[in-house]
């Protein structure tokens, strides 16, 4: 296990459900877990949203082995939301596993894709959309900041700044969205699957604390590159990085 702290982000390689079991609690957990194993096996690869390559072949575990004890721990570190992606086929069986730990499931919201990839086999209708499932873990009644707006978010995959170095790297006005509605500055966000640090880098750009963790150590790497980028570029008010400190772990 590996540990780097940059500026108020803690970040960690390793695999989530240890590093979880050690974690203080957070204010909220925001996360995009793997695939459904159903899912994976039908499509095989990864078909990027930036065109740029056109297929990666799938090189993680299905979330279905692991979703009872994700949901479990979650519910342990969490104080608030937590928020996760998953495929229209996965609303089910994850509000099944996070009520299961008595996590209030509350809704399933949508982030529509206008410029979601064609297909063009003429067999049926491209993809266009993720479903977002919502949920409160806390004895007291659930909070947003957007009051009576609705559960659905619209935004490009492809937007000026993506990097394109993550098959299924999400977009940071999506990400800056999210958080705007139902976290506050200075809270601590934690994302188990961190990927290459979206939700990071959107967590240093809203003045969030941040937790991530990440079991491939390309993407880990390529996530603390870009919450250091995300430091340097002052367009926001926020806190200068500490010095880059890295732990090791037995």
């Amino acid at each position: 296990m590996r540990k780097e702290t940059i500026g108020n982000c803690e970040l960690y390689l390793g695999d989530c459900l240890e590093v979880m079991e050690g974690l203080d609690k957070v204010d909220h957990a925001i996360f995009d877990p793997p695939y459904e194993e159903r899912t994976q096996k039908v499509i095989g690869t990864l078909r990027r949203n930036d065109w740029r390559k056109s297929e990666e072949k799938i090189n993680f575990q299905a979330i279905d082995n692991i979703r009872d004890q994700t949901a479990e721990l979650i519910s342990k570190v969490c104080n608030g939301w937590a928020i996760l992606f998953c495929t229209a086929e996965g609303v089910a069986p994850w509000r099944g596993s996070i009520e299961k730990y008595d996590i209030k499931y509350k809704r399933a919201c949508v982030w529509i894709k206008p410029d979601s990839m064609p297909q063009m086999n003429g067999q049926g209708p491209a993809n266009g959309l993720e479903m977002i499932v919502t949920a409160w873990n806390n004895s007291s009644h659930s909070k947003w900041n957007s009051g009576g707006k609705r559960g659905v978010y619209t935004h490009q995959t492809n937007q000026p700044d993506r990097t394109g170095l993550h098959p299924t790297e999400k977009p940071i006005p999506l990400m800056r969205e999210i958080l705007c509605d139902f976290t506050n500055p200075g809270q601590t966000i934690l994302d188990p699957f961190m990927g290459s640090g979206t939700t990071g880098v959107a967590c240093v750009k809203l003045g969030r604390k941040f937790i991530g963790i990440e079991l491939d150590e390309k993407y880990f790497d390529i996530a603390c590159k870009r919450i250091e980028e995300a430091y340097k570029q002052p367009d926001f008010l926020i806190e200068p990085p500490i010095k880059h400190i890295q732990d090791k772990f037995i």
